[in-house]
């Protein structure tokens, strides 16, 4: 049984969601597109603010409020999981199901695509939340992926930089 996340409405939270397994599976840019969209959902349905993301092969980072953030991180949750699980289906990408698996019983598949629980750390501030923005942006610079967090394509930092990111976020200035 998963357990219930509580936080708070109108609070902005660090989450952070790792893939089981560490599955690189936001290596695949279609993968990374179902992630995008989600966040683009809630968003637009939800009233959830994306103050910021960043989204690395087998984790991602993003920092949040909402009205209802119970509601927006399980909705998130879910339906990531059951687009990226239908993505891997339909590409036959067994590898990655295989260990995803969850046999809670044999007449039914069940797929666990993140850790549980996600790490969910309260925002206490414009300062703080200004130092967790520098540090999910920096995150592709300290793996060497890129000399400067705004080469990232799956990150806010261009968004901040004042270029145009793949999805909008609420951008926090000081």
């Amino acid at each position: 049984m998963k357990k219930e996340i509580h936080i708070k409405p109108n609070t902005p939270y660090h989450i952070t969601c790792v893939v089981n397994n560490l599955l690189p599976l936001f290596s695949q840019p279609q993968v990374v597109g179902i992630i995008l969209d989600s966040w683009i959902y809630q968003r637009q349905h939800n009233g959830m603010k994306l103050f910021g993301y960043v989204i690395m092969e087998e984790h991602l980072h993003f920092v949040v409020s909402a009205e209802q953030p119970d509601q927006c991180l399980a909705g998130f949750m879910e339906q990531t999981t059951r687009n990226i699980v239908k993505y891997l289906e339909d590409q036959k990408l067994e590898r990655f199901l295989v260990r995803l698996f969850c046999n809670l019983d044999s007449a039914q598949r069940r797929y666990d695509l993140w850790q549980e629980p996600p790490e969910i750390e309260e925002i206490v501030g414009k300062n703080m939340l200004l130092e967790v923005l520098e540090y999910i942006h920096i995150n592709p610079v300290k793996r060497g992926y890129v000399d400067l967090a705004t080469h990232w394509r799956y990150s806010s930092a261009r968004s901040y930089a004042g270029e145009t990111g793949l999805i909008e976020v609420d951008l926090f200035l000081k």
